[in-house]
């Protein structure tokens, strides 16, 4: 597992007339910047409409993910937030805005739970894990729960839910299995650039 901070991450996009290219991921690059990962299943979803929100999700040990998350079309708010017990940050959380034009990626690591939502029609994203689905370590909070106030950018009407999103537990009726580790929950600032 990553012992790495949540982090925002931009590619380099070298274009010309054609159009651009990118590496999404490359272990060399981002290990020059102190992100040492070991990626084992890419997920792809497409969420048809605007204000569909997936989340705020985890997986528990020994399935921990550390995830890298990007939007392949459209665009998504995503969210990171610290599950870890005993963290000074317990129940906080960071978010930022990725569409495919711009290319931003987030690094969630584990013992964060994760969660995004589109405001765009017909967004895609994409993510590595550091660990495969499990349904037996599958978690899960919600997404609206007051005592970690999620500021989402929610459309007239409320998200589009899954039913198991709709029934997730509050954070006062979660027990966390994953400690505090060190790692500080930072806001994300300027993007790092491997």
């Amino acid at each position: 597992m990553s012992q790495n901070p949540v982090t925002l991450i931009r590619p380099r996009r070298f274009g010309d007339e054609r159009g651009w290219f990118t590496e999404s991921w490359s272990r060399s690059r981002f290990e020059g910047l102190g992100i040492a990962l070991d990626f084992v299943q890419d997920n792809h979803s497409m969420s048809a409409q605007v204000g569909t929100l997936r989340g705020l999700h985890f997986q528990r040990p020994p399935f921990a993910q550390d995830k890298l998350v990007r939007c392949l079309r459209g665009a998504i708010y995503d969210v990171a937030v610290d599950v870890r017990k005993g963290s000074p940050t317990y129940g906080q959380w960071v978010g930022a805005t990725l569409t495919a034009a711009e290319g931003l990626q987030i690094l969630v690591p584990a013992g964060f739970a994760h969660g995004f939502m589109t405001l765009e029609p017909d967004s895609e994203v994409a993510y590595k894990t550091s660990a495969p689905y499990s349904a037996e370590c599958d978690g899960g909070i919600r997404w609206d729960d007051p005592a970690i106030g999620v500021n989402w950018p929610l459309p007239e009407g409320g998200p589009v839910l899954s039913a198991k999103d709709k029934v997730a537990p509050s954070l006062a009726e979660f027990d966390s299995p994953f400690a505090y580790d060190g790692r500080p929950l930072l806001p994300l600032g300027e993007p790092l650039v491997p």
